[in-house]
């Protein structure tokens, strides 16, 4: 029997929101929890057995981790390899280092990507100033321009000719002199999301594909079922599984991916853990992404991911609870509450920041535009 079952413990590295919602999944499963985190008082930090505080590059503290538990996880992609490869050493590590070593570089990721034949736009990596402007020159001048590492809900991220007067050398010294992908920007019809399970014993299952809704980089909203087409559903998942498979990957991966006017379906980036995109799918699928990420770690039969009702979610930034004069208030949930299928998930975090995601509220509805419609009426009401 290769299972690790109800009573074991999982670490996680990490234990930011999705760490603390893996964590609720788990525990009516009958496992205990442990995380690792740089913040002491983490979102996880309430809802798990211990709380190990470290940096994402310290093999000592994940290595203090794994000694207590019988797999450990992530739910950041931030984590040092030396990381992964400390906590190896006493437990099962899933996701392994090999494809975190991949996913971690957007260079070897696009590289990647293109070797095993998954349809990519126009990428140029660029490791200094003068292969950055040669890459924007290359590519049309319209690009978004991306670190190699680190960097997410558009942090580390550059837009060139987009009425902006960015230069190459302002692109390159804005994102600290260090090697970065120039990528072409695309007209795109939506963007989608789909969310692969992968157990160690070689069980794969798709969720219904998301669509995703972004300002400034960050994801607005999301709704499940994405309400593309069948061919294009069915497309997107092929693509999905094959990458999953072909990485090895054990646990969750998310593939977001583009929809462009002229009807091509591209793979964006690669999350090897739970999504943004897929916190609907605790009020729309049979299974959670998140009780789905405890059974592909260990090793369980996978969850149903059949849609029973569609779902949407909208995300909470900081400047929720600031006022105009940056001041913090109190949201009107009460507000939000009273719309018809909205329900709210808090993640504990104490100080509001902008850009800073502290909760989410989702709705369901008879249709995924009701839902999203609910949803964003429920957020304006704030």
């Amino acid at each position: 029997m290769t299972a690790i079952l109800p009573g074991a413990t999982i670490g996680i590295l990490g234990g930011g929101q999705l760490g603390r919602m893996t964590a609720m999944a788990a525990r009516p499963l009958g496992y205990r929890i442990q995380v690792m985190d740089p913040d002491p008082s983490c979102p996880a930090r309430f809802v798990v057995d211990a709380c190990f505080e470290g940096g994402w590059d310290d093999a000592r503290v994940a290595a203090d981790l794994a000694r207590g538990c019988d797999v450990v996880t992530l739910e950041i992609e931030q984590v040092s390899i030396a990381c992964l490869e400390a906590a190896a050493k006493y437990a099962l590590v899933r996701p392994g280092a090999g494809p975190m070593r991949i996913i971690q570089d957007r260079i070897l990721q696009k590289q990647w990507l293109a070797d095993h034949g998954a349809p990519i736009g126009a990428w140029r990596a660029a490791e200094s100033e003068a292969e950055l402007a040669e890459a924007i020159t290359t590519l049309g001048g319209r690009c978004f321009v991306k670190s190699a590492r680190g960097g997410y809900d558009g942090r580390s991220q550059v837009k060139i000719g987009f009425g902006e007067a960015t230069t190459a050398s302002e692109a390159w010294a804005l994102l600290g002199g260090k090697p970065c992908v120039a990528e072409r920007a695309l007209d795109l019809d939506r963007e989608i999301s789909v969310m692969v399970a992968r157990a160690p014993n070689g069980e794969t299952k798709s969720f219904p594909s998301a669509l995703n809704h972004h300002e400034n980089q960050i994801l607005e909203w999301s709704v499940i079922p994405s309400s593309v087409s069948a061919d294009l559903e069915q497309h997107a998942k092929r693509i999905a599984v094959k990458i999953a498979a072909d990485l090895g990957i054990e646990g969750l991966l998310a593939v977001e991916m583009f929809v462009t006017n002229g009807g091509d379906l591209l793979v964006n980036e690669l999350a090897p853990r739970p999504h943004n995109s897929y916190h609907a799918s605790e009020l729309a699928c049979v299974t959670s992404q998140f009780e789905q990420a405890v059974r592909a770690v260990c090793d369980l039969p996978l969850g149903d991911v059949s849609v029973v009702q569609p779902a949407a979610i909208a995300n909470l930034l900081g400047e929720v609870w600031l006022g105009e004069d940056g001041a913090t208030r109190e949201p009107r949930f009460d507000r939000a509450l009273a719309i018809p299928g909205v329900s709210l998930h808090l993640y504990e975090k104490h100080k509001p920041r902008k850009g800073r995601k502290m909760g989410h509220l989702a709705a369901v509805g008879k249709t995924p535009d009701e839902a999203v419609q609910r949803v964003m009426t429920a957020k304006e009401l704030l």
